[in-house]
């Protein structure tokens, strides 16, 4: 498969490091009913005029603050046991009214380094060269949360506790949010690219992809409501139903595919429940925007057809029309599936992207043999041959890689899916992969792989911006010029400033934590900012 044009602009021309350096030290079966809508009209009835474009929001001014320092953590402790469900309004409204949503400055957190040596890399060198800076976007999990096809009358703490979140609603002008925020950086310190993590949508609906792809290309107006055009607040801009403008990230984006992107909410098959979502009937529970808060409600809906499951060849039709097709181009396409590789302009480095959403379903990843034979392979033997340095991303981390099973439909395993032993190994047969990014698991992580016999290398995930601590990361990759490479990541907080409707978003955001239905994804201390040491490969 061809690659795609290489994406940055030398973030080495850049001037002085961004990120300092480290001291070392019940599916339900669920059927469609047609609604039809008839509109009467007179003889001499009057088109209505356009609606007014929504106002943009003012650029952030300055750089947004990295971890390293300062952070954001929720002024008031978790419940325990969980007594209030923030998905009933009147409770959501009383947390919030405690000050449950708040939160509060505290230090930063310095880098944590690491080598997979275990011992101190040499001292840096006279002409430490940056590589490159971008930032790593993972599960942002874009839902329309009015659709039938939600579950969110299974949502509680625990393994559940995802099928409601009480900032879904808003979660359209947190990803602006983010946006705005990657931006303000660039302004500061120029970044080459944004990286996707997976699970960019919720529940593989054309709305959710819609919606997502027109915050990160830039757009004069978007409005993420379905069904019934609802305002719960009176008045344009003031509501997580109002239509807004999107001023779009300033850099490239390259898309990477998790299985909420491909499967009804991340677990089941789009093929069987084609009706579900633009059907009329929730059985699994809604939110209805027409009631005050936005409560979880079951019975008749109002259907949109903009909410129709995407095939995984629908969805790459769809991706590969918005903007510049963020990686996804014609042999992309005819493969089937977001298998494809790009190039950091004027560097030795070569992001390599993975597909592994299983599409018999289930959360888990896959990784068949026919893909290593027809892609994987030849895109890493290309790169040795080229020279140049692996960045391999994908939404699932190795560990995580199954046979293709689900319980849930009863799906067998799928021929040639490999083990995370056999994955690893076959990963460590390159000397020049540096690291794996991943997603997945909403939680800030780093492992060590050893393959046995083989090469090390690193894999580093990126917790949610769907949950807390609701970040994205900066990775910056140094060569510093002593026979080591450095891997610096840092998470980053989205700001607010002037944007009242996702600040509203961030606090309900912090009332599913502090509630105790939601989790918190911060990972140990030594896994947020991080600093990878690894020899380069020459």
């Amino acid at each position: 498969m061809s690659q795609t044009r290489a994406v940055g602009a030398g973030a080495a021309e850049h001037g002085r490091p961004l990120i300092p350096r480290a001291r070392r030290r019940r599916p339900a079966a669920f059927f469609f009913l047609a609604l039809a809508l008839a509109a009467c009209a007179s003889e001499e009835s009057v088109a209505p005029a356009p609606l007014p474009a929504p106002e943009p929001l003012p650029a952030l001014r300055g750089a947004p603050p990295l971890t390293t320092d300062r952070t954001l953590m929720p002024r008031s402790a978790v419940l325990d046991p969980p007594e209030r469900n923030p998905a009933v309004p009147a409770e959501i409204e009383a947390l919030l009214a405690e000050g449950y949503g708040e939160v509060e400055v505290g230090p930063g957190q310095p880098l944590a380094p690491a080598t997979l040596e275990g011992a101190p890399p040499p001292p840096q060198g006279p002409r430490p060269k940056l590589l490159t800076r971008f930032v790593h976007l993972a599960d942002t999990q874009l839902a329309d949360d009015e659709s039938p096809a939600r579950l969110a009358i299974f949502d509680g703490p625990g393994p559940f506790a995802s099928a409601f979140r009480p900032q879904e609603g808003h979660e359209c002008r947190i990803l602006n949010a983010a946006v705005r925020t990657i931006n303000a950086l660039h302004r500061s310190t120029p970044i080459d690219f944004v990286l996707l993590g997976g699970d960019n949508a919720d529940s593989a609906q054309t709305n959710e992809i819609s919606w997502f792809t027109a915050i990160l290309d830039g757009a004069e107006r978007v409005e993420c409501d379905s069904g019934a055009d609802d305002d719960p607040v009176q008045g344009p801009g003031n509501d997580p139903k109002d239509p807004f403008f999107a001023e779009g990230l300033l850099v490239p984006w390259r898309w990477v595919t998790g299985n909420h992107d491909v499967l009804h909410q991340g677990n089941f098959p789009v093929d069987t429940r084609a009706e579900l979502a633009i059907g009329s009937t929730s059985d699994g529970g809604t939110r209805d925007w027409s009631l005050p808060g936005g409560p979880v409600v079951t019975g008749e809906v109002i259907p949109d057809p903009q909410r129709a499951f995407l095939s995984r060849p629908a969805l790459l039709d769809q991706l590969a029309a918005s903007g510049d097709g963020h990686g996804i181009g014609p042999d992309t396409r005819a493969y089937g599936k977001a298998f494809y590789e790009f190039d950091v302009k004027d560097t030795p480095l070569r992001v390599v992207v993975l597909d592994t959403a299983a599409e018999t379903g289930g959360p888990g990843g896959v990784i068949v043999q026919d893909d290593v034979d027809r892609f994987i392979r030849p895109a890493l033997d290309r790169a040795q041959r080229d020279g140049r340095w692996i960045i391999l991303a994908s939404h699932h981390a190795s560990r995580l890689l199954g046979d293709g099973s689900f319980a849930g439909t009863g799906a067998p395993t799928v021929p040639g899916a490999l083990t995370p032993d056999a994955w690893q190994a076959f990963v460590g047969g390159y000397d020049n992969v540096l690291l794996h990014l991943a997603g997945h698991t909403h939680v800030h992580r780093v492992t060590e792989v050893r393959p046995s016999g083989g090469h090390a290398y690193w894999e580093l995930e990126t917790s949610a911006l769907s949950d807390y601590p609701h970040q994205v990361r900066v990775i910056e990759i140094w060569d510093e010029d002593n026979g080591f490479l450095a891997i610096r990541g840092v998470a980053l907080d989205y700001a607010v400033d002037d944007d009242p409707v996702a600040a509203e978003g961030r606090r309900r955001a912090v009332v599913d934590v502090t509630s105790g239905f939601g989790r918190d994804g911060s990972g140990d201390p030594s896994w947020r900012n991080v600093e990878l040491s690894i020899e380069r490969p020459d």
